[in-house]
């Protein structure tokens, strides 16, 4: 067991470590998506069913996030930080290996395991071993490289794409992935800590509770004449689900404590990241297939056309906390999500001919209510939990986080899927087919606002106080 002392541990090795584990999963999150149809033409596929090469990452982080705490407390915070980058590296590699499909869905799981185990663990060793003091440095500079992967993922996404090959985009991880383990073997302390006996059961109910539901919807998508297997599959994923609930409420140590719930605003807060997920994390899916497959757009362009998006992110950053201490949470909640609201129904009236200066500013401002509502909700969700409750409900949020990501492009996958087959395949039919998901879509956002309109007036004035 390695002892450091908080003192005495310079926080920007440990910071850049998490940082370059972010940037990883940041990059890999969005230079996918102008990189779909040019890997389904390779494949053989139709870049409108490309889904679950997407979705079968987030999911499976979303599924493992709960492991991480005890993983690192069982085989040592190094250990099991460095392992999870060469499990991610070998699955970036496995991706660009890949020449099917299925191949490729099973490589993206095994980027998924390492996934889910690396920026927890890296941001454990920071909260272990940062000086108080020094935290919210070591918080931001790791955030940055959060936010600069989206907006140079799609740029480079489409130029690998247009200039070289697609499998360059997970190339490029195998030596970012080196020197993150190297710099971690430096820097980083290897503590184990007390791992208690993990809820096996409790795991295997969740896991596939949220396979089953994600996979259903999938193949609702790809083939609507399924509808049985597809229900049988979402049907049978809520029933693992409901069995985990009864399962939490007799086991002694959960995996995920349903004491959690009782606290209004993390249910409130959860219920909100869903729906936040839902309506919006389809948009970058969605715009990368429309711009290429009914604008005819090439991969580079489409790339170049999604970035405003992250760099209005990243901007509004800089004011979300004046805003949400101005205008407090329930007002600046509502108010996000109604802007939310029409920035998605207004994408349906985007056309090729749509001029850039109509164009980028939506899409920014779009990308600026997505960034701040993840600040506000997200704060929100934990801001009332007390010590004990805080790990868990963290680990919870995060899996929230991921489980929304693959629902949201679920869901717009299957109502794409039902108005091409209402509509047609045609150019006309297939153009109408993506404004009318987005007017779909943008309807869980006034759920969304509605949800909000429950808080009470006082609620988040904690996390106001300077």
């Amino acid at each position: 067991m390695t002892t450091i002392k908080s003192n005495s541990l310079d926080y920007r090795p440990l910071a850049w470590i998490a940082a370059i584990a972010l940037f990883m999963q940041s990059l890999d999150a969005t230079i996918l998506n102008t990189a779909l149809p040019a890997i389904a033409v390779d494949m053989h596929e139709s870049a409108l069913e490309m889904q679950m090469a997407v979705i079968s990452y987030a999911l499976t982080v979303a599924a493992l996030i709960p492991l991480s705490g005890w993983v690192a407390d069982r085989f040592g915070t190094l250990h099991s930080f460095r392992v999870s980058v060469f499990v991610f590296v070998l699955g970036s590699v496995a991706c660009a290996m890949s020449t099917t499909l299925n191949q490729l869905i099973a490589a993206r799981v095994l980027q998924g395991i390492g996934g889910a185990l690396m920026m927890p663990v890296a941001r454990l060793a920071i909260i272990r071993y940062v000086p108080k003091n020094k935290i919210i440095a070591a918080w931001n500079l790791m955030a940055m490289a959060g936010l600069i992967g989206p907006v140079v993922g799609p740029i480079l996404g489409g130029w690998f794409v247009t200039h070289m090959t697609w499998h360059w985009i997970f190339l490029m991880n195998l030596p970012i992935g080196l020197m993150g383990i190297w710099i971690a073997g430096k820097y980083m302390p290897n503590n184990y800590g007390n791992a208690g006996r993990l809820d096996w059961f409790g795991f295997l109910l969740f896991a596939f509770g949220l396979m089953g539901i994600t996979f259903g919807l999938d193949v609702i998508a790809d083939d609507l004449n399924q509808k049985v297997k597809a229900l049988a599959l979402i049907g049978g994923g809520i029933g693992l689900l409901i069995l985990y609930v009864y399962h939490a409420k007799r086991a002694s140590n959960p995996l995920i404590p349903l004491s959690l719930w009782k606290v209004r605003t993390f249910t409130l807060g959860m219920i909100g990241n869903l729906l936040v997920r839902i309506s919006g994390s389809g948009v970058p899916f969605l715009l990368p297939l429309m711009l290429q497959i009914a604008f005819h757009y090439d991969a580079q362009t489409a790339g170049l056309m999604i970035a405003p998006i992250a760099v209005s992110s990243i901007l509004i950053k800089t004011f979300a906390t004046k805003l949400l201490f101005k205008y407090g949470y329930k007002t600046s909640l509502i108010l996000t999500a109604l802007g939310m609201t029409v920035s998605i129904a207004a994408m349906a009236l985007i056309t090729k001919d749509t001029p850039l200066w109509v164009y980028v500013p939506l899409i920014m401002f779009y990308g600026a209510c997505m960034s701040l509502m993840f600040t506000a909700v997200n704060t929100l969700t934990i801001g009332d939990l007390n010590a004990q409750q805080a790990s868990a409900g963290s680990t919870l949020l995060s899996m929230m986080q991921q489980v929304g990501i693959g629902f949201g492009i679920a869901i717009s996958s299957v109502i794409l899927a039902l108005w091409r087959g209402a509509l047609g395949e045609n150019a006309e039919g297939l153009e109408q087919a993506f404004s009318y998901t987005f007017l779909v879509s943008s309807s869980f956002a006034i759920l969304l606002a509605l949800l909000m309109s429950l808080l009470h007036k006082d609620d988040g004035d904690n996390l106001r106080k300077k």
